[in-house]
């Protein structure tokens, strides 16, 4: 068994893999800044027998406490990013360190599962476009605000803006605070996605398959006016398929 790990600025997605069933066992979320997390992590690998970690990470001292709490004579982590871990997706970036390793996985996923360019969009604490093209090659992306950080930034730099549940809105033009918040954020990011969209497909010249992730994806689907698909999975999948291509570092005997 092989312990899939995606640690987000809010959320720690992980998922037990069996490498002969290609298959998850199981799959859960914690909260990245839980203290009980990390306890969590290493009593859930024990009790599953886990020689192996592959593990993706955008908070380093996160990363650092569960290495330096995990990792033993029994269980090896690694991180997506060592030089140990083959890879088969190239980057097209100056500073190629710069670049999250959970961005490189959800864009090297995205290609082997739907076959096509992609631009995989991830509603997280920040909203990320990631570029991939059919040549296995990151191109590059786009970092906005997240959606809940926009709400949290408007209630809390503000002395009467409350802080609201996006939902759906179809009038633009909002007869409420509560409306007019829900409208610049609901209807402003669908504009900003499809815009941006827009963009990358003028400037490559290219089409691209639109992959969602993160926890708002259902509820912008509808808003994107491109051919798009919900993978709210994708990283744990990407870390899953570098596992199948790295056999010998993730052997069992």
């Amino acid at each position: 068994m092989v312990l899939l790990i995606d640690i987000g600025n809010t959320s720690i997605k992980i998922a037990l893999y069996n490498q002969i069933k290609n298959k998850f066992i199981k799959n859960f979320s914690l909260l990245t800044h839980s203290k009980k997390s990390i306890r969590s992590i290493v009593s859930f690998a024990k009790k599953n027998d886990v020689k192996h970690v592959l593990a993706t990470s955008v908070v380093p001292k996160a990363y650092a406490v569960l290495k330096n709490k995990i990792q033993n004579n029994k269980v090896k982590l690694y991180e997506y990013k060592d030089k140990i871990i083959k890879k088969s997706i190239k980057i097209n970036l100056k500073k190629k360190s710069q670049v999250g390793s959970d961005r490189l996985v959800n864009a090297f996923a995205s290609l082997n599962l739907y076959k096509k360019n992609c631009i995989v969009i991830d509603f997280g604490t920040t909203t990320t476009f990631d570029i991939a093209d059919m040549n296995n090659i990151y191109q590059g992306g786009i970092i906005a605000p997240g959606i809940n950080l926009s709400l949290q930034s408007l209630n809390k730099f503000t002395a009467k803006l409350p802080l609201i549940d996006i939902s759906k809105q179809k009038n633009v033009i909002g007869k409420d605070t509560k409306s007019a918040i829900n409208s610049g954020v609901f209807i402003g990011y669908g504009c900003l996605i499809n815009g941006i969209i827009k963009k990358i497909m003028t400037q490559s010249k290219k089409k691209y398959l639109v992959v969602l992730t993160g926890g708002y994806s259902k509820l912008f689907n509808k808003s994107i006016t491109f051919k798009t698909i919900i993978n709210k999975d994708i990283t744990l999948y990407g870390l899953a398929m570098t596992v199948k291509q790295n056999k010998k570092v993730f052997s069992e005997i």
